[in-house]
């Protein structure tokens, strides 16, 4: 097995649901120490779906908690805190996505964790951030994405405001966490000090907002839903085929060039309502967009994919997730994995993202039963185990 470059650092993991345990995931994928601990009775996402009938396992509890060992611990009892307290001695990071004030509550908030380790990088992913007088309120990724100003601009124009289809709020705010973890190592590396990592989905969700912000301080233009079309760039838009859509993105005056002549329509390029991108963009709707819709329905999916792509113009079938899973991209790039549990049986998920060239990424272990690892990493003989699950501890 490959050396991994994150071997040698040790993670204290607190988090559930999937902002939190999606960061962690990256810490484990790259080779570090990652110690899950639960509640006694779990985490809330062990109780997701799709759940596994034979063994009752959740395939989302699977995917984002591969490559962790697993504890369960109750922080309220006395004994249950002061064996936390001994696991984050020596803990490099300590992980959590509670919403504001519990962990003070609980004891285990970054100053009282940080005279016990004054070397330890306590990420904290939340809903609201630390420092936000909404910082109490608990938060899901919709709430996210609609309170960061990311719904309101998603849907069409005489429809409702809609979310992004995956929990995009709680999967990069769990990617910030990691960079904001590492950027802390880095300092670490040179200081000897730890830190706190803050990171909220609301300022996640509002950091994507990309062009709607300058279109609003510089030229104080609300940006409104508009489906699929672009508001800088035209056309760049999803179109209508003969077996489904297509996705196609022109964003220079090359390009324009290109796919001009792709559809027979030289006379386009020297059009002084389609000349610029700016123009394209003032005029696309109804007359430009009308045009590509008509050449697109000629076609199937694949004869305007490799038409496009012979031109070097960005375009792309829209695939189903099946599709999506047996195209040759995703097969060639390892985006899916294999991973046996010890329950469960064969699980096949989301693989490493990260290329890298000499300490790759890779998935070794599946997610962790419940408390399977508590006498490892707590150092307990079978019988302490069985005593302290007794005594409502682990």
């Amino acid at each position: 097995m490959k050396q991994k470059a994150l071997e040698g650092l040790k993670v204290v993991d607190l988090t559930s649901a999937l902002s939190g345990p999606f960061c962690t995931m990256f810490f484990g994928d790259f080779g570090a120490e990652v110690i899950k601990i639960e509640p006694v009775d779990g985490e809330q996402c062990r109780t997701w779906g799709p759940i596994d009938e034979k063994s009752g396992e959740s395939g989302f509890f699977a995917y984002v908690n591969r490559n962790k060992k697993g504890c369960t611990l109750n922080l309220k009892s006395e004994k249950g805190l002061q064996m936390f307290y001994d696991l984050v001695k020596d803990a490099d990071f300590l992980c959590e996505n509670y919403k504001g004030g519990v962990t003070k509550k609980l004891k285990i908030d970054y100053e009282t964790i940080r005279k016990i380790n004054p070397r330890i990088i306590y990420v904290s992913g939340s809903g609201f951030g630390q420092t936000s007088p909404l910082s109490n309120r608990p938060c899901y990724d919709a709430v996210a994405q609609a309170m960061g100003g990311l719904v309101a601009m998603t849907g069409y124009k005489d429809g409702a405001p809609v979310k992004a289809g995956p929990s995009i709020a709680d999967h990069v705010s769990g990617i910030y966490q990691m960079v904001g973890a590492l950027i802390a190592l880095q300092y670490r590396e040179k200081t000897e000090e730890g830190q706190l990592v803050d990171v909220a989905m609301v300022d996640t969700i509002f950091s994507m907002l990309e062009n709607a912000i300058p279109n609003y301080t510089m030229a104080g233009k609300i940006p409104q839903r508009n489906g699929n079309i672009d508001p800088s760039i035209a056309p760049f838009d999803i179109f209508q085929c003969k077996d489904g859509y297509v996705a196609l993105g022109v964003g220079n005056d090359r390009l324009w060039a290109k796919l001009c002549n792709i559809m027979g329509r030289e006379d386009l390029i020297e059009n002084e309502k389609f000349l610029t991108n700016e123009l394209r963009e003032a005029n696309y709707l109804p007359e430009l967009k009308e045009i590509i819709t008509n050449f697109a329905e000629q076609y199937t999916k694949m004869e305007l994919e490799e038409m496009m792509a012979e031109a070097g113009i960005p375009c792309g079938p829209v695939l189903n997730v099946k599709e999506a899973i047996e195209h040759p991209q995703i097969q060639s790039r390892e985006m899916m994995v294999h991973v046996n549990h010890p329950i469960a049986g064969d699980q096949y998920f989301q693989g490493v993202v990260p290329k890298l060239s000499k300490t790759p990424g890779t998935v070794d272990t599946p997610s962790p039963l419940l408390g399977q690892h508590n006498c490892e990493v707590f150092g307990l003989t079978e019988e302490e185990a069985k005593k302290l699950k007794e005594e409502g501890v682990i």
